[in-house]
């Protein structure tokens, strides 16, 4: 279950080639470019954020490079595997998250991340971890298949049992207990992913961050171009505060960036830009409010 230092690169490169083809084809539905923030950190690596705020689709989206290391794991990286924690460590990822204006256009949360852990005398230990989920704010049934369809084919060449799993433990990840409610229609996430060798873990992971693309875009150019008013803006923005409430709260990249010393600009830009909270508030019976929460936030099996 080793792995080299060349592996790493391979890694790195392939990471760095999906941001930019990512990003690439985000502009090419906004039409407006993202900004690019080339940072570094003081204990070690840094990254590149590439964000858009106020364009023609997204009100604000980010997708994120990172290459972080440091000589303590911290406990949220170490939280399966309590015999890790204090090690020397190295992290890297492509993590994403965009919020469109247009309240029919779901956000949407992808990530792939690797980890590699080091100390005196002992064999690294690697493990791969991704996923991506989608979070409407008004349901449409074509757009969960699709999302959940694409998912399942990028996972299909590396084992029949992996959507499944992976589909459950996202719609047990992606879950405000304090709320006792999904927070979107789900989609994929795995984390401490060993069980193939190297070669066959990566491959997975890259075929999953291949998969965001496909996934997504088809359903956000549908829906983009919707009309909608400020009724809808408005249900939108209470939403918004389920996301806010689940990175803050449960989210482990989150904890981990914040405990390991990342970089708040970065780690915050999942945030969306503007949120409301209420008192008590129930959507009305009957209504599309109403049925995203009875239709399309109960754990269902899409496809």
């Amino acid at each position: 279950m080793t792995h080299t230092m060349t592996d790493t690169q391979a890694v790195k490169s392939y990471f760095l080639s999906l941001q930019a083809n990512i990003v690439q084809a985000l502009e090419a539905v906004d039409g407006k470019a993202f900004l690019t923030d080339s940072w570094e950190r003081p204990e070690g690596g840094g990254g590149i954020s590439r964000v858009i705020e106020e364009g023609q689709v997204f009100e604000r989206g980010g997708v994120n490079f990172s290459h972080v290391m440091g000589n303590n794991l911290p406990p949220s990286a170490a939280a399966s595997r309590p015999e890790l924690a204090g090690r020397k460590w190295e992290a890297m990822g492509v993590s994403l998250v965009l919020h469109p204006r247009n309240p029919y256009a779901p956000t949407v949360h992808m990530n792939v991340r690797f980890f590699t852990t080091h100390a005196e005398g002992k064999e690294a230990v690697w493990w791969f971890g991704g996923g991506m989920d989608l979070t409407p704010y008004y349901g449409f049934e074509e757009d969960a298949r699709h999302f959940h369809q694409t998912c399942k084919i990028s996972l299909s060449p590396f084992g029949d049992e992996l959507h499944a799993r992976f589909k459950k433990w996202c719609d047990e990840y992606f879950y405000l207990k304090h709320r006792k409610e999904a927070r979107g229609v789900g989609g994929i996430f795995f984390d401490d992913f060993n069980q193939l060798d190297f070669e066959q873990s990566f491959a997975m992971t890259r075929s999953v961050g291949d998969a965001f693309i496909p996934a997504y875009r088809p359903i956000l150019e549908k829906r983009c171009g919707l009309a909608y008013g400020e009724r809808e803006r408005d249900f939108q923005a209470y939403r918004r505060g389920r996301y806010v409430e689940f990175n803050l709260v449960f989210d482990r990249g989150t904890h981990f960036g914040l405990q390991s010393g990342g970089r708040t600009e970065s780690i915050l830009m999942s945030m969306p830009p503007i949120v409301k909270w209420r008192y008590n508030w129930t959507p009305e019976a009957g209504s599309p409010e109403e049925q995203l929460s009875t239709h399309f936030l109960a754990h269902r099996e899409w496809v």
